[in-house]
């Protein structure tokens, strides 16, 4: 049997268990051209409240009653593509769900050999992606300067920080928690790092960024980015990758209050999603790949093994910072 995690509804702030149903279904047959993947793996991205919701967006919203959209890695169990053989291992827009049938675009074949299956959603896969040409491609980092990124322990921030080192710029996190803080600066290698949950963000940020911040990735929004904002140096550059803080939010969020910021320091303040490269994406892996062979690129996983069923509740962890490392359900 084919398992589903299927929309049963829109929600309403925090997602809930009834929100999502579990359905069971024949496993389905690949049509010519076609193949099927079972998967092993499926991200869970903060991305995906925003998908349920029918608020305008970048792409249509997940209907009722459909599969939950989700990026997923598994293997090739069945082939009518000359493209793809049995075995191989892919990743793409699969579905939260045990088999899917794709006519392989979008796909991405991976290695398992370079890297565990779960790091291909993970540090070598779109969040990696995202941090890559969020950074590069909008931040436009020089060597010298300060990085600034949000949530720096979690699949996006983590790999935008190490980028922002290999480039020569100083790094500075901010966290959640001492336990993060560490991590971000003594295992991922970044010059410094914020508690947020310790109090008196703004202080912290400034003794931290000395020099001020040329570059702030931003992943959060709300409260952090109105402490970051008198902190930018003249024409900083702002890549606005998520604002996960007003994701579950029942009424719009009121800041931020010093957008002044954005007229006096002449800042570039620019949206992104990963899709606007999506024609370089094997420039992102390449490169990516390397970086993580020669070991300059650190990347932990928080892999679930809950199961299936668990989906809305694991997927909450990522709105409340119950995942250390990029969230990854097993399917």
């Amino acid at each position: 049997m084919n398992r589903m995690i299927k929309l049963a509804r829109r929600p309403v702030g925090m997602v809930k268990t009834e929100d999502f149903r579990l359905e069971e279904g024949p496993v389905p047959q690949p049509g010519e051209g076609e193949i099927r993947v079972r998967l092993e793996y499926v991200s869970l991205d903060p991305a995906m409240r925003g998908w349920i919701t029918e608020a305008k967006s970048y792409v249509p919203p997940v209907a009722i009653g459909e599969t939950m959209r989700g990026y997923a890695v598994g293997r090739v169990d069945a082939s009518n593509n000359p493209a793809f053989k049995v075995s191989d291992a892919v990743q793409g827009l699969l579905g939260v769900q045990d088999y899917a049938i794709s006519n392989g675009k979008g796909l991405v074949r991976v290695d398992p050999s370079q890297a565990p299956l779960e790091r291909w959603v993970g540090g070598l896969g779109m969040p990696g992606w995202t941090a890559y040409f969020g950074l590069l491609e909008v931040g436009q980092p020089k060597a010298g300067e300060t990085v600034v990124v949000s949530a720096a322990s979690g699949a996006v921030g983590s790999i935008v920080g190490q980028i922002a080192k290999i480039k020569g710029c100083r790094a500075v996190g901010i966290a959640g928690g001492a336990e993060k803080c560490r991590y971000v600066v003594e295992e991922l290698g970044f010059d410094a790092c914020v508690d947020y949950k310790a109090g008196n963000l703004a202080a912290q940020l400034k003794a931290a960024c000395p020099s001020g911040i040329d570059v702030y990735f931003e992943n959060v929004g709300g409260e952090i980015l109105d402490a970051v904002l008198p902190l930018m140096n003249l024409r900083g550059r702002i890549p606005v990758c998520g604002l996960i803080s007003a994701y579950n939010a029942t009424q719009a969020p009121e800041g931020p209050k010093n957008l002044r910021c954005v007229l006096t320091q002449r800042l570039r303040m620019q949206g992104l999603i990963v899709f606007d490269w999506a024609d370089r994406i094997p420039e992102a892996i390449s490169q990516l790949g390397a970086w993580h062979k020669d070991g300059k690129l650190k990347i932990r996983e928080d892999v679930r093994t809950s199961g299936l069923a668990s989906f809305p509740a694991v997927l909450n962890e990522l709105y409340t910072g119950g995942n250390f490392g990029k969230l990854v359900l097993k399917v």
